[in-house]
């Protein structure tokens, strides 16, 4: 048997339960992963509150997660790129990845860099593509000043590295304990909250703010048009109704969800050129400590499910 999240109907985390499943068998072009780490992310907490039901409507019973990483158990015919044994990472849209055996299809993992940790790993596939689309879609240049918003979150911690990367200077929206490790890597924090325009104004200086990444929604899509941004370099993987509205990009993972762009991000994290921080760490039996946790807000980095 596999142990997996399970819920029957909308609501908060008293809905998850940790039930005994059957262990998935592999179809063709599929691999069995033997999960080691899932990562959990604002999303599924959306999903399985129902707030997202037109777009991403849940199916009962559901599971969840995307995230993984893990080590292979046995594949389906057809697959030649895996074997058992292998370490991989990657995601399911199957919503199972929260769970210590899934099911996931071949083209959806890559091979697991042996310098990067289960738990990175396990966590890298939202944030990783979500902010590498967001960078993507507002296109630095090298000496422009970009702004995220959500600087310090999931998504944040990874976009504003990979923003820095094009040569752009970069401002990151995000509460004060989270100043000194975005100055760390080469950020210039800004506090959110009352004021944040003009405080945002001050940094940018005489060059103002060319691009504009909202990971927070909160009206800042309409803060970025206020700083004179172009809308087609805003981009906002949160406020749908604000990008329908506005005109601007609305631009996340499923843009990047390409093996080749996860493998890249891996071989970053691998080396020690992409930061990813980890919040917190725990069973899958406290799922719903975890998302608890990241209800509360303000976590810098990831929370990951260890099966």
């Amino acid at each position: 048997m596999s142990k997996a999240v399970r819920f029957d109907e909308y609501g908060g985390v008293d809905v998850l339960e940790v039930r005994d499943v059957p262990v998935p068998v592999p179809a063709a072009d599929e691999v069995l992963v033997r999960v080691r780490a899932a990562g959990i992310n604002p999303g599924e907490a959306k999903i399985r509150e129902g707030q997202v039901h037109e777009r991403w409507p849940a199916t009962f019973p559901s599971g969840q997660g995307s995230d993984l990483a893990g080590v292979v158990e046995s594949t389906g015919p057809g697959v030649s790129a895996f074997a058992p044994g292998d370490e991989v990472l990657g995601h399911t849209y199957s919503r199972a990845s929260q769970a210590t055996y899934a099911v996931v299809p071949a083209g959806q993992l890559v091979p697991k860099p042996p310098e990067l940790s289960f738990d990175v790993a396990g966590s890298l596939f939202v944030a990783g593509t979500t902010a590498y689309a967001s960078v993507r879609a507002v296109a630095p240049r090298e000496g422009e000043t970009v702004v995220v918003a959500g600087a310090a979150g999931g998504v944040g911690v990874v976009a504003v590295q990979l923003a820095r990367r094009t040569g752009a200077r970069v401002l990151g929206l995000a509460s004060e304990r989270h100043h000194e490790w975005l100055r760390a890597h080469g950020v210039e924090p800004v506090a959110y909250g009352e004021g944040v325009a003009d405080r945002v104004r001050e940094a940018a200086g005489p060059q103002g703010v060319a691009a504009f990444i909202d990971l927070a929604g909160n009206d800042y899509v309409a803060l970025a048009l206020d700083l004179g941004v172009s809308p087609e370099r805003v981009n906002t993987v949160v406020d749908f109704a604000a990008a329908e509205k506005y005109g601007v990009r609305a631009e996340g993972g499923m843009a990047a969800d390409d093996a080749a762009t996860v493998s890249d991000l891996a071989a970053l994290a691998a080396r020690g050129d992409l930061d990813i921080p980890i919040a917190a760490r725990y069973p899958l039996d406290e799922v719903r400590a975890a998302y608890t946790e990241l209800a509360l807000g303000h976590t810098r980095g990831k929370i990951v499910l260890l099966p």
